[in-house]
C-alpha cells in the first residue's frame, strides 16, 4: 500500500496535462494562437503575390505581424483586473492622441490620421477600438444588467466623440468600426430591443441632415456603391475591377501568382483594401471560402472566450473585441464584392499595414488573458 502511494506522489504527470499547463504559465491560449498563426501564414502568401512577388513588403509585413505577436503576448500577461482598474486612463490618453492629430498629425493618403515618431507611425483612432469598448465595460461592469435608457445615453458621448474626431481626419471606416466597437458592447449588456428601434427610428430620421456633413469624395463612394457603372474609369473603377477579379477566379481560380487583374495593375490597392480580389481571383471560390473559414474559427474561439468569461467586464470586452473582428473583416469582403460601400476599411492579418495589426493583435492579446486568467483561478 505504502509502495502504491509513493508511486502515485512521484508520477510524472501526463504529457498533455503539462503541455496544457505551459500555455496556461504565460498565458496564451494556443488553440486561438494556431488559428492566428494559420490566418497570417495565408495572408503572406496572398500578400506575395498582390505586391508584385515583392520579397521587401512581405518581409516588412512579416516584421509588423513579429512586432504585433510581440505586443499580444505582453496584453496576454495583463490580467483583466489591471486592465479593469486602466480603462479610464486608455481612453483619455487615446482621446488626447486624437485632438493632437488635428492639431499637428502627420498627412499621408489624404488624411491627417496618423503620429509622426520618426521611427514610426501611429494611428491613434487605432487605440480607440479597445479604449472605448475598455471604458464601456468599466463603466458597466458593476451596474445592475440589462442597462438602462438613462446608462444608453450616458455613453453615447464616450462612443461619437472619439467617432467624430476621427471622421474628420478623414476615416470614416474606422470611425464606423469605433462605432461599431462602442455598440455592441451596449448590445451585449441587455440593450432593449424597444431602445434599439428607437435609436434605430432617430439614425432613420438622421440620414438626410449626415449626408450633408459628408466630404465629397464620400457621398461619391455612395453613389458609386448605388451605380458603379455611372463613372467606370473614375470613381467606379475599384470596384468593377474588384468585381472582375473575383468573378474570373471561378471555382478554384487561376492559380497562385497567375491573377491578371492585380499583376496587371488593373486592381488598385490590391496589397491593402483590396486585397481578398487577389485571393478571389488566384484561388477561387475554394481559395476565398477556405480564407472566411479561417477567420469564423478566430470568431468562434473568440465567441467561445466570452461565453465562459468569469465576470461581466471581461465578458463585455470580450464580446465586443469578437464582435469588432466579426465587422471589420465583413465590411471589408463585402465592399470588395460590391454589398457595400468602400470605406478603407483593410483585410485584418492579411491586408499590408502596421497600426491596424497591433491593434487586433494587442485584443486577441486581451482575450488570451480573459481565458488564460480564468483557468488559472478555476483550476
Amino acid at each position: 500500500m505504502l509502495t502504491e502511494q509513493l508511486k502515485l506522489k512521484f508520477k510524472k504527470p501526463p504529457r498533455d496535462t503539462r503541455y496544457r499547463s505551459f500555455w496556461q504559465y504565460i498565458h496564451i491560449d494556443v488553440t486561438l494562437l494556431s488559428f492566428l498563426l494559420l490566418l497570417c501564414g495565408a495572408g503572406l502568401i496572398i500578400l506575395f503575390s498582390a505586391s508584385g512577388r515583392s520579397l521587401s513588403v512581405v518581409q516588412s509585413q512579416a516584421l509588423h505581424l513579429l512586432f504585433a505577436f510581440g505586443v499580444m503576448f505582453v496584453m496576454a500577461q495583463i490580467s483583466p483586473i489591471s486592465l479593469q482598474r486602466s480603462a479610464p486612463w486608455i481612453y483619455a490618453l487615446g482621446l488626447c492622441a486624437l485632438f493632437i492629430v488635428l492639431i499637428i498629425g502627420h498627412i499621408g493618403k489624404g488624411g491627417q490620421r496618423w503620429l509622426n515618431f520618426g521611427i514610426m507611425r501611429f494611428q491613434p483612432a487605432e487605440l480607440m477600438k479597445l479604449a472605448i469598448p475598455l471604458l464601456l465595460a468599466w463603466c458597466y461592469h458593476r451596474d445592475y444588467l440589462p442597462i438602462t435608457f438613462k446608462s444608453v445615453l450616458a455613453a453615447i458621448p464616450i462612443i461619437l466623440l472619439p467617432a467624430v474626431l476621427t471622421a474628420k481626419q478623414p476615416d470614416l471606416g474606422t470611425a464606423i468600426l469605433l462605432v461599431i466597437a462602442g455598440a455592441s458592447v451596449l448590445f451585449l449588456a441587455g440593450l432593449s430591443w424597444q431602445i434599439m428601434a428607437s435609436f434605430t427610428t432617430m439614425l432613420g430620421v438622421c440620414i438626410p441632415f449626415v449626408w450633408y456633413l459628408l466630404y465629397d469624395y464620400q457621398r461619391q463612394r455612395v453613389l458609386t456603391f448605388l451605380n458603379p457603372e455611372l463613372d467606370p474609369l473614375g470613381s467606379g473603377y475599384h470596384i468593377i475591377q474588384s468585381k472582375i477579379a473575383i468573378g474570373s477566379g471561378g471555382m478554384f481560380g487561376k492559380g497562385w501568382l497567375n491573377g491578371t487583374q492585380s499583376n496587371l495593375h488593373f486592381l488598385p490597392e490590391r496589397s491593402t483594401d483590396f486585397i481578398f480580389a487577389v485571393c478571389g481571383e488566384e484561388f477561387g471560390f475554394m481559395g476565398s471560402l477556405i480564407l472566411i473559414i479561417l477567420y469564423l474559427l478566430v470568431l468562434l474561439r473568440g465567441i467561445y472566450i466570452t461565453i465562459h468569461a468569469q465576470d461581466t467586464f471581461s465578458r463585455l470586452l470580450a464580446g465586443s473585441i469578437t464582435l469588432t473582428f466579426f465587422a471589420s473583416f465583413f465590411i471589408n469582403m463585402g465592399m470588395v464584392t460590391g454589398i457595400l460601400p468602400v470605406v478603407g476599411v483593410p483585410l485584418l492579418l492579411v491586408s499590408y499595414g502596421g497600426s491596424s495589426m497591433v491593434t487586433i493583435m494587442a485584443s486577441f492579446g486581451i482575450l488570451m488573458s480573459i481565458q488564460t486568467h480564468r483557468k488559472l483561478v478555476t483550476t
